[in-house]
Order: C-alpha cells, then structure tokens, then sequence
C-alpha cells in the first residue's frame, strides 16, 4: 500500500500534516489507517459473535402456512427470506442486515422469520424506534396471528404495574412467543424464556455496542436481523454494519401506485394551501413538512408553529396537529395518533415523522423549502404517502435561491423512486455523516478520512483487515500488535472493549 501510493510511514505523514495541513498524501495514509481501523474493529466484532454458538432453528412452516398473507411474496422477498431461514438454520448467531425501499415489504419477511422462531420452540422480539409504530406493529400482528395461536405481548414505557408485570411474567414462562416494544424490551429487568430472534427496526442509532448487548439477553445469543428503509451505499454498509452479511430488498409488491413528484416555487404557496384545502374537504389527509432553519430544534420547532397558525385559520384549529423535536415522546405519539384514527386531517412536523406510522388514507405530502433536505431525507418523507391504492403527491415546494446542486437534487426526486440510486448520489453530495444521521446526533464516524476516503479506501480497508485476521496471524502476529494500537488511536470503541476483555 505505501510503495504502490507513494504514502510515508505513520510518523512521517503526523509530522507532515501538522506542517502542511494540506499535504494530501499524509492525509490520506492517516485516513486510510482510520478506515482500517474502523474495519478491523467491526471484524473483531464479528469474529466475537461467531465464537458464539446458539441454537438452530430450523422451523417446520406449519404456522407459516397457516398464516393469510396480504399478498404473494416478491421474488425479492421469496430471495431474502431463504437467506434468513438459512442463516438461522447454524449454531451460529445470524447478524444480518435487510435492506429495503418503505413499503418494500420487510415487515411482512421479519414476520415470516419470526413464526420459524416460534415454529422452533423459540421466543422472538421486534424493536421499533417509536411507541406509536410500536403499537402499530403489535394490533397488526394481533389480527394475524390471534387465529392461528401465536401469543403476541408489547412492552413499552407505557405499560405500568399489573399490565407490565403480566408480560414480564408470559417471557419468563414462555407463554408469550413474540414480544413487540420499544427499548424497553431489553432493559435489565427483562427475562426470556428462550428468545430466539431479535428483529430491530428502522433504528440506525442502535449501533454496534448495544447490539452486543442482545446476546445477554439468552442463555444463547439470539439471531439478529436489523432492518432499515433507509437505502444505504455499499461504501457506509461496510464502515456502519460491517459485521453483518447484507440482504436487500429491491422489488416493491404489486398494487402499489407510484407517488407523483412535482416540484413547485414557494411563491405559489397560497395556491398549494388552497388545494391543500381542497384536499381536506374532499375527506383526505395531508403531511406538511416545515424547512430546516438550521442545526437548531428551537428554531424548526418555530417555523412549524408558525405554518401551523397559517394552517389553523384556515382550515380550523381542529383539523391541524403538530409534531417537532422539542416535544416529549408521548406528546408526539398521541398527536399521530390523532392523525392515524382520522381526527386530524393535517400533520404539521419537522423531520420527525420520517420513521412514522403507516396511514393510507394520507395521499398528499408537502415540504417547505425542499432544497434544505438531503435526498435520502426527501425519499424517506416521499415514502409516508402512497401506501395505499389511492393515488398520492408528494409537492416539493423549493425556495427562491436555487443552486446547481439543489436543482439537480429536486429533478433526481421527479425523476426516480430507486431508493438505491438516490442513496448513492447522496453520498456523493452530502458525505456519509449526513445520510446516517450522525452529523446531528455530534457522532462522526470519521475524524480524518472523507467521504471520498471511504468510498475509495473501505474495501481496500476491508480487504486489509480480513487478511490480518485469517493469514497473518491476527492480533497476536507482529502486523496483529501494530492494529492493536492503530485501533486504540482511533477509539474504535467497541473493538477496545473486546480487547480489554481479552
């Protein structure tokens, strides 16, 4: 690597950049040596839970057949869930990644796996990230599954006393086969009996460590599979999941109506809030989605109550709810609630509503200032409508000053639903720290390496790593002793835990 790049040695390249910051050789051998660092970490993590064993759960599909599914599985799905099964099948814990458009019918394959669990002898648990999709998940599974004898618990902050202590009470005694939840189902105080599965959904802020945490939760680390409707460039799969083998979903099921995209100027507003009225009386629903003001939730926050004072006047105080970043969880989640029963027939938020609830009747979606928002954030708000058989518009309401980028961004949107093609052009305009969210929660997974450092250098990185660890001796080699301080001086935290417990 440093004859064929012409890179210095590690203390050659620190000392150049700390003289010439823009000395682009030394940089890059320093973000190639955080990359790789990155990859050997997630490796190790890898290598870790392979060590484990865990049992097989072959299933029998009696309960897979018994079950009345919506519709036939895609191919893509058919695809997917013999991966899954075969994952499942080895005394090694699955960890694996699935992929998918919204609407692309991962639900539907993580129920499937569940019932092999239960078909198994095993538990299984579903994670959602809010206490609303929560409950939506548990009535869905509730009408499913009630007919063919499949117990179905949910465990969230809400439930208190009797309630709670009765589910804890069905894990423990393996009355209860599949738990739905929020974070609460893997506090300390709960027990299974023999969880199998865990399926975590749409959650890229339960990173690598609290994945780990699962496998306490068994006797044997259960299998896990993590999903996510958030398409995700190869080049962040690698540096993100890289411990996990990757299946995607790329077929939408039939009957779905593709969501007409129009691109319209913010000086037609008070046209687009007359159709908007319109809209309401002829009984549907709408989502308004309030522009980034900047890096600040005050200041979202206030640009949405003031477009919801607009809205109130006229369309009447009762039909128009808010949601935004200021509010505590259970205030957000009744306000959607009240927007998924039909008692509000407009939706005001900022990007929260992005991992939502599925409301069919919800056919229109408006964003202000559609330019400010990254097009990974535009095809996951684009992806509340349409998910039911009614035609449905998505209006991208763009400001005045219009850059190059930001016109190439909003004809990227009119032109494609391929959540796979707009992930990778928005890794090529915004860097991967924004595609993943990182960027607003202050956790960079880079300090050095950019977003052309990764895409470039993961693989290579990748490569780098499993050769270490399978041919030249792994970290007990003379190479093994030089990553183990590589991996110190970037703070791959979960990889030094692992080293410090040998």
């Amino acid at each position: 690597m440093l004859s064929r790049n012409g890179w210095h040695s590690w203390r050659a390249s620190l000392s150049l950049i700390h003289r010439d910051a823009s000395a682009a050789n030394a940089r890059k051998r320093l973000a190639y040596d955080e990359i790789f660092a990155n990859q050997l970490a997630l490796l190790l993590v890898r290598q870790s839970q392979r060590r484990h064993k865990t049992r097989a759960l072959p299933g029998t599909g009696e309960l897979v057949r018994r079950l009345e599914l919506p519709y036939d599985l895609t191919d893509a799905q058919r695809r997917v869930l013999d991966e899954i099964r075969g994952d499942m099948l080895q005394a090694q814990p699955m960890l694996r990644l699935l992929q998918g458009d919204v609407g692309s019918g991962k639900t539907l394959v993580a129920l499937l796996a569940m019932l092999t669990a239960v078909e198994s002898g095993a538990q299984a648990a579903l994670l959602a990230p809010t206490e609303i999709l929560a409950r939506q998940h548990h009535a869905t599974f509730l009408k499913q599954l009630d007919s063919i004898g499949v117990r179905v618990g949910i465990l969230t902050g809400r439930e208190k006393g009797r309630a709670r202590e009765s589910v804890l009470m069905g894990l423990a005694d393996g009355s209860i086969d599949i738990l739905v939840g929020t974070h609460a189902i893997f506090q300390e105080k709960v027990g299974y009996r023999r969880l199998g599965l865990a399926v975590i959904d749409e959650q890229h802020r339960f990173g690598v460590s609290q994945r780990l945490l699962l496998s306490s939760k068994a006797e044997h680390p259960p299998h896990l599979l993590v999903m996510t409707a958030t398409p995700i460039p190869r080049t962040l799969t690698l540096t993100q999941y890289g411990e996990m083998d990757v299946s995607r979903i790329d077929q939408m099921p039939p009957g779905r109506t593709p969501v007409e995209t129009r691109v319209i100027s913010a000086g037609k507003l008070s046209d687009i809030i007359e159709g908007l009225a319109r809209h309401v009386v002829s009984g549907g629903q709408a989502y308004w989605v309030c522009p980034l003001v900047e890096e600040s939730e005050t200041n979202d926050a206030a640009a949405a109550e003031e477009r919801v004072r607009e809205l109130r006047t006229r369309l009447g105080d009762e039909r128009v709810g808010l949601v935004h970043g200021r509010m505590k969880g259970t205030e957000k989640d009744a306000v959607m609630a009240r927007f998924a029963s039909g008692e509000l027939s407009v939706l005001v938020a900022t990007t929260v509503i992005e991992v939502g609830v599925d409301v069919p009747n919800s056919t229109l979606m408006i964003v202000e200032c559609a330019e400010r928002f990254g097009l990974a954030q535009l095809h996951q708000l684009r992806g509340r409508v349409g998910r039911g058989s009614a035609k449905s518009t998505c209006l991208l309401v763009r400001g005045q000053d219009l850059t190059d980028t930001g016109r190439a961004r909003l004809a990227l949107m009119r032109e494609t639903s391929d959540g796979f093609r707009i992930a990778e052009e928005d890794l090529r305009l915004r860097g991967p720290g924004e595609i993943l969210g990182t960027r607003q929660s202050g956790e960079e997974a880079f300090h050095i390496a950019s977003a052309e450092d990764v895409e470039q250098l993961a693989p290579i990185a990748q490569n780098d790593a499993t050769l270490l660890l399978e041919r030249d001796g792994g970290l007990a080699g003379p190479r093994g002793q030089a990553a183990r301080i590589c991996l110190y001086l970037f703070e791959r935290d979960q990889a030094v835990t692992l080293l410090r417990s040998g």
